[in-house]
C-alpha cells in the first residue's frame, strides 16, 4: 500500500476514477449538448441521426463499467470463499456456500480476525452488504478495485 492512498472505512471506501467518471462523462455530455444545439439551428435528418447516435454512445460506455464491476464481483466472490475456507473452523466451512454474492462482497473489507464471525452473523441474520460493512471494526482496505 502506498502512503499516498487515503485510509478506507465505511464512509470512505467508494472509488471514483477521474478519467472515467469525470472526463468521459464530460465529453459525452458536451457532445450531446453540441449536437442538440446543432440540430436546433440546422434541423434535418442527418443532424437528428447525430443526436440519436450521441445518446446511443452512452450505452456501450456505461456497459464497459458494468462489465468491469461484474468481473470484479466474481473475483471477490472467489477470493472471499477461499479466504473463509482458510480461516473458518471445519464446522463452518460447509456453510460458506450459503453466503450470497452480496454478502461475500460485503465481507471483503473485513479483517482476517473478524471475517469468520461476520460471515456467521451474515448467515444467521441475513445481512446485506451494507449491514456487513457497517459492522466491520478493523477495515481491510482494497486499493485494487475497479
Amino acid at each position: 500500500m502506498s502512503s499516498s492512498q487515503p485510509l478506507q472505512d465505511f464512509k470512505h471506501h467508494g472509488r471514483l476514477h477521474p478519467p472515467f467518471h469525470f472526463v468521459t462523462f464530460f465529453f459525452l455530455i458536451a457532445n450531446l449538448v453540441a449536437v442538440i444545439r446543432h440540430l436546433v439551428h440546422h434541423p434535418g435528418l442527418w443532424n437528428t441521426w447525430l443526436v440519436v447516435l450521441s445518446v446511443g454512445i452512452f450505452v456501450p460506455v456505461f456497459l464497459i463499467r458494468v462489465y468491469a464491476l461484474k468481473v470484479q464481483d466474481r473475483v471477490i466472490r472467489l477470493e472471499e470463499r477461499l479466504r473463509l475456507k482458510e480461516l473458518a473452523p471445519a464446522e463452518m466451512r460447509p456453510k460458506i456456500a450459503q453466503l450470497t454474492e452480496d454478502q461475500l462482497i460485503g465481507l471483503r473489507f473485513a479483517s482476517d480476525g473478524e471475517v469468520v464471525a461476520l460471515a456467521g452473523q451474515a448467515l444467521a441474520e441475513t445481512l446485506n452488504r451494507k449491514q456487513i460493512k457497517e459492522r466491520i471494526k478493523t477495515w481491510r482496505p482494497d486499493y485494487w478495485r475497479v
